[in-house]
Order: structure tokens, then sequence, then C-alpha cells
């Protein structure tokens, strides 16, 4: 796969759907550093959108069951250089190895802290769940130079719902996930015009990955954490007028 072919085929898949796209704060990202993208996630269109709107190929962690199911599998991780998680066991080793691994050689890394619930729910386009921590552990545990988290916001100025397909289907390729054992379809979120909004970067210390190793690891993590979110649910609001 060439370096570049996840973000010609974001633009190429973009342009197809006529959609338009607009950057707001783009001065905020850092040039030569290593960047871990921290976003919020409603459409299967999100890691596209990204990659368009940073000009820049991103390796996102994805969900277990994407690196599962054929042809999607092929599209993800094959075209798009996608790292989907392993099963429930391995999932946070796996997570923290891979994104270590791309980070020290200086490609973008993409998380949705989110999870996979905003995916399979209806969710308002300003609405922003609960973020979990491991992007926070990662990026206070690596030992990568000039590493910086980007909060990014994705705010839908018009867009389309529909409904794909039965979540229990999703169950035939990760049984052990609990919101795919459950009745209702996996929605379909396609954006018409799109705001992208750059947060400020969240640059990681030596003092902050002193403080991770020290009494105060839940301090620090919880730090980063709210920072993220806080900016993207402030960016969120700004976007969705």
């Amino acid at each position: 796969m060439s370096i570049n072919r996840p973000l010609d085929i974001s633009r190429s898949f973009l342009t197809a759907l006529s959609v338009r796209m607009f950057r707001y704060y783009e001065d905020r990202i850092p040039e030569d550093a290593s960047l871990l993208i921290v976003s919020n996630h409603r459409s299967f269109m999100d890691a596209l959108i990204l990659m368009a709107a940073l000009g820049s190929p991103i390796r996102f962690a994805c969900h277990h069951y994407m690196g599962q199911v054929p042809i999607l599998r092929e599209i993800v991780t094959g075209q798009l250089g996608c790292f989907p998680l392993e099963d429930n066991q391995n999932r946070q080793h796996s997570f923290f190895v891979q994104s270590q691994q791309l980070l020290k050689r200086k490609q973008m890394v993409g998380v949705f802290p989110e999870g996979a619930d905003p995916m399979v729910k209806y969710t308002r386009a300003n609405h922003l769940g609960e973020f979990r921590r491991g992007f926070a552990h990662l990026a206070l545990r690596s030992a990568v130079p000039d590493l910086a988290v980007l909060p990014i916001a994705i705010a839908s100025l018009e867009e389309v719902n529909t409904a794909a397909f039965p979540l229990k289907f999703l169950s035939l390729f990760d049984p052990g996930e609990p919101l795919f054992n459950q009745a209702g379809w996996h929605p379909l979120v396609i954006y018409h015009r799109v705001a992208v909004l750059i947060g400020r970067p969240y640059w990681i210390t030596p003092q902050h990955q002193q403080q991770y190793y020290g009494k105060q690891a839940k301090n620090v993590v919880a730090d980063l954490t709210t920072y993220c979110h806080s900016e993207i649910a402030n960016l969120l609001i700004q976007g969705c007028y």
C-alpha cells in the first residue's frame, strides 16, 4: 500500500459524495511532531474527513469486528491503513504496542475515545459522549519525543441519517461485544456539509511522564482526558451553528 493511498482514497470519496468541508484553526496543527489525533465520532466518514482535513494519512485504531468482516477488512486495513484492535482480552495491549510503534515512526495515529457507542446509537450532531482514557495512557507512557495530542471536533452542518443493517449481524464477527447483542439497526450518518475545527495541542513533556510514573498518575491521566473532552465539546458548540 502506498503511504499516501489512504489520503487519496479519502479525498476521492468525499469528492464523489460532493461533501463540502470547512476547516477552522488549521494554524494550530503542530509541524514536525508526532501527533496523536483525538476526535468525536458519529459516522463511518470521520476517518476520511480527518485525513482530508489534515492533508495526511492517519493510522486509526478501529473496532475489532472491522478486521473480521470480509471486504470491510480489505477496505479498512488494506486500503485505509487502519489497525483493528484485538479481542477484549488483548485489546489494550494490542492498542499500546501498535500505536507506539507508529508514533515512533512519526506516523499520525487517530483515536475515537467515545468508542463504538455513538456509532451504534442515534446521537445529535453536537453530542459528545464520555471519553475512555486509553489514549491518555498511551500518550503519557510513550517514550516518543515531541509528542502532541491534538483534539479535533467534527461538526456536522448537514447530513442524512439512515439505517445500515441489524446490530445483531455484527455479533457474528464479534460475539463478545455487548453493543451488538441488542435489537435495532446500525445507524448510517452521511455528511453533506461538515466543519472540522482544530483544537489547541496538548504537548507531552518529561514532567507529565514523571507524574505518570509517580504518585500523580491518576491526576495527569484525568487532566489530559478532561482537556481533550472540553476542547472538543467547546469546538462542537462553535461548529454546530
